[in-house]
């Protein structure tokens, strides 16, 4: 089922669990994402952002983005497609009309 929820970071916690009060700097690395702590005597200490490799994170909205950006793309595409197509069509048919015809037709679109 799709949550669209953020993900979160379990590193941070595993940091503080480990080193509390002690940190004084913390930051994500992205190319390993791990979470890395400075702490207060200069050392360093990082965690992995999973509890476990297999367990499956909840969808966001750019990971949803990034898996299924073809089908997005091909539906916008058909969207304004038919949009085009029918804008075509009723330009084309207010052409034909005569001004007589024209007008009863704006003058009675709202009564539906």
């Amino acid at each position: 089922m799709l949550t669209l929820q953020p993900r979160q970071r379990v590193g941070h916690d595993i940091l503080l669990a480990r080193h509390g009060n002690n940190i004084s700097t913390m930051h994500f690395d992205r190319s390993n994402d791990r979470i890395i702590a400075l702490l207060d005597d200069g050392s360093w200490d990082s965690a992995p952002n999973l509890i476990a490799p297999q367990l499956e994170m909840p969808e966001t909205i750019g990971s949803v983005f990034r898996k299924d950006w073809r089908f997005l793309s091909v539906a916008l595409v058909a969207m304004l497609t038919v949009a085009a197509i029918a804008m075509g069509i009723s330009v084309e048919m207010a052409n034909h009309m005569s001004t007589s015809e024209l007008q009863a037709l704006l003058v009675n679109y709202p009564a539906f």
